[in-house]
């Protein structure tokens, strides 16, 4: 149902998706067809960050011993820390993930011996072969499989080019009782705000890489739901946990091109300028350590080096083999002057998933009822300290139907269905003065992430970077609340949010574990194996955007 008004267009859903993913158009095809579903897009429905995973979904396939095995394997890769419960639940899910994609019509590669059998390949932290692909673009495939079935569903609508600001509660509407009602939306291409009322409301709005200088993620992965979440007064947790993936091709021109781990669980070695291998000094699985390992390693070299990058070799495999299990990455390679069947790729680490985010249970809900939180924006606890290969999309697709299902068997209306939404209100801001500020701030921000909040960590360089992010915090509210706001400016907002919140919880960290590594605290303390970092957040302010006095609304204090 939508209402039009020309001063506050406003619609009306059973279920509000922000965010399209793996996870929001999984959760969008397994929700009942009698539900109305409305789906969000920053951009056009393209799968978020989902295109852009080359490698695969972990599930396995060859009964009970290979799914004690994937469950040893994602716990040993998270360093202890993941919650066995859930990686069990998320792991057992996985060969009816598969099955019912196949039943969409997803075009899984399979085994030129054995043509029923899907080809399964190996990546980093995995005992076996488990991983479930299409050639090396299976995002690509699988986000067209998804929108392809998204859009023959009638009850399923999608707005592409909005932006979502915030999430409506009751709570900061000044009730007692807290519920979630919507989210006010920004629709890019009208310049306008949208208030959008749903019973039901899901974050899917993926990870938070773009808080780096260097990442492999698009330029939408700015953390929304996670700073949504956080100040509409949910738990976060884990955000020390960056994940560095380890061979991003080094090219400028490719913005971070994303060299799959399974180059490397197909045989290929990571070298030296000088043509020696290096990984086997660092682990004893070599290049198929898990990423932290991998990553950690790389950079370790370039510093010791004072060089650029290393290098990835898999030439020695021949052409054939590489055209056939690589041939959008050798395509793209090509495009920028560097051919895999003859020589090794230039590579360095860059920023690549968010493995913390907004606190969920099983079935995805939040600490807001009728807030759900799934795929890169939760942690639900399947990653612990570091994620194991091809483990997100499985996460997306089996928290895609959870949170699905709660929904189906959940009651009628909530309580607070007859709340008054106030209408968003710009009538005491004005057009920015000066959009150079934001700009300015995004790069600072993201340099200071890159210097202070990378792969190897000290105290003094994360008390550096918060000081400097609370600065640019103060001055982005001010921003925000003085001027309308601009998709640039909603994203900005975000992206310090969560720096903020990826510092405070590395200072909470004293022991290095997984993907946080501290110089000043280098032991992994084994008293801390369930040790999860939550944050609390404080409790939730009125919107200053709709407020009448909103121009002079003060930034929010430091927690």
């Amino acid at each position: 149902m939508t209402e039009n008004n020309a001063a506050t267009p406003h619609h009306q859903t059973d279920v509000l998706i922000i965010g399209s993913g793996a996870a929001g158009l999984a959760m969008a095809l397994r929700l009942p067809e009698h539900l109305d579903v409305l789906v969000i897009s920053k951009g056009k429905l393209v799968g978020g960050s989902t295109p852009w995973a080359q490698g695969g979904i972990a599930a396995a396939l060859n009964g009970n011993e290979d799914i004690e095995q994937h469950i040893e394997d994602t716990i040993r890769a998270g360093v202890r820390l993941p919650d066995r419960d859930v990686v069990e639940h998320v792991v057992r899910a996985g060969p009816a993930q598969i099955e019912w994609l196949e039943s969409l019509g997803m075009p899984f590669t399979h085994d030129n011996e054995h043509g029923e059998r899907l080809h399964l390949t190996r990546e980093g932290g995995h005992s076996q072969r488990r991983v479930a692909h299409a050639a090396d673009h299976t995002g690509r495939s699988l986000t067209d499989t998804l929108v392809t079935a998204v859009k023959a569903r009638p009850n399923v609508r999608v707005l592409e080019h909005h932006n979502a600001i915030d999430l409506i509660t009751a709570r900061r509407l000044g009730e007692t009782r807290d519920a979630c009602l919507g989210a006010y939306v920004l629709d890019i291409q009208a310049d306008r705000v949208v208030t959008i009322r749903s019973r039901y409301t899901t974050l899917a709005t993926g990870g938070a890489a773009k808080a780096y200088l260097f990442t492999t993620n698009p330029d939408s992965a700015t953390g929304d739901g996670i700073a949504m979440g956080w100040r509409a007064g949910c738990r976060v947790a884990n955000m020390e946990f960056i994940q560095f993936h380890p061979t991003c091709l080094y090219e400028p021109r490719a913005k971070s091109f994303l060299i799959s781990e399974a180059v490397r669980g197909e045989g290929g070695v990571l070298l030296r300028p000088d043509g020696t291998r290096f990984m086997p000094d660092h682990h004893p699985d070599a290049e198929l350590a898990p990423r932290d390992i991998v990553a950690r390693a790389i950079d370790a070299e370039i510093k010791r080096l004072g060089i650029d990058c290393v290098y990835l070799d898999i030439s020695f495999k021949g052409r054939e083999f590489i055209e056939s299990h690589f041939p959008m990455i050798h395509q793209r390679c090509l495009e920028f002057g560097y051919d895999m069947t003859r020589e090794p790729l230039p590579v360095v680490p860059a920023a690549h998933y968010t493995c913390g985010g907004v606190m969920t249970d099983l079935h995805g809900q939040t600490d807001i009822p009728g807030l759900f939180a799934i795929g890169e924006t939760a942690h639900t606890g399947l990653h612990g300290a570091n994620r194991l290969a091809s483990n997100s999309l499985l996460e997306c697709l089996v928290f895609g139907e959870a949170a699905a299902r709660r929904i189906a068997e959940a009651p009628g209306e909530p309580a607070e269905a007859d709340l008054a939404i106030p209408a968003w209100d710009e009538s005491q801001v004005t057009d920015p003065d000066e959009a150079v500020v934001v700009t300015h701030n995004w790069d600072e921000l993201r340099r200071s992430m890159w210097s202070y909040v990378g792969i190897v960590r000290t105290t003094k360089r994360l008390s550096r970077a918060r000081a400097r992010i609370s600065l640019l915090r103060r001055e982005i509210h001010d921003y925000y609340a003085h001027f309308r706001v601009s998709n640039n400016l909603i994203e900005l907002r975000n992206l310090v949010e969560v720096a903020d919140l990826i510092v405070r919880s590395a200072l909470n960290r004293h022991e290095s574990r997984g993907l946080h590594y501290s110089r000043d605290f280098p032991d992994t303390n084994p008293r801390a194996d369930h040790f999860d970092t939550v944050l609390i957040p404080p409790p939730a302010r009125p919107y200053p955007q709709v407020r009448q006095d909103r121009s002079r609304t003060a930034p929010p204090p430091e927690e």
